[in-house]
């Protein structure tokens, strides 16, 4: 997989945080996480439009993010099959084993932050575990180019790939 930072780069330079933050973010030195979420739609342009202020994920086993992403982690949006659309820094993360916390608490606390309506919800009743991530400093961007190809819905990538990614 291979992220076009440098053009990512150029279409946040004139934005007041991102273009230094994500600068040091990438550096090969850096401790700041770098995450690349794919986002089917409606809710990648609720995130974009800022409406959706959390990323909720879902799953039956712990898999990334869960247990991955910190505060103050970056996060790249890619629409499903598409581009990178979004950045989003990554402010609270809460993650949940829901054999100890009930998916209706969770949709009582989160709900409105989340914003899925009664077939989200349903959809995510066979989950174990959740992790759930307030998002800050959300900036819409022209379409940047990533070759991903799996069908992962979110990968945190490592020093060493950012590394590979901008040479």
């Amino acid at each position: 997989m291979h992220v076009e930072f440098d053009q990512i780069l150029g279409y946040v330079r004139d934005d007041d945080f991102w273009p230094t933050y994500l600068t040091d973010a990438i550096r090969p030195t850096s401790q700041t996480g770098v995450h690349l979420a794919v986002f089917a739609e409606p809710f990648l342009s609720l995130v974009l439009s800022g409406r959706k202020t959390i990323e909720s994920r879902f799953s039956r086993s712990r898999c990334a993010p869960y247990g991955q992403v910190r505060e103050g982690d970056v996060i790249l949006m890619k629409e499903v099959g598409g581009p990178i659309r979004g950045i989003a820094l990554a402010h609270r993360i809460w993650s949940y084993d829901l054999k100890t916390v009930s998916l209706g608490k969770i949709k009582e606390r989160f709900g409105s932050g989340i914003c899925g309506d009664d077939l989200y919800w349903d959809s995510r009743t066979d989950a174990l575990y959740a992790t759930l991530i307030e998002l800050d400093a959300t900036l819409s961007i022209p379409a940047a180019r990533c070759n991903k190809r799996d069908r992962r819905g979110w990968v945190s990538l490592r020093s060493h790939e950012l590394a590979l990614n901008l040479a």
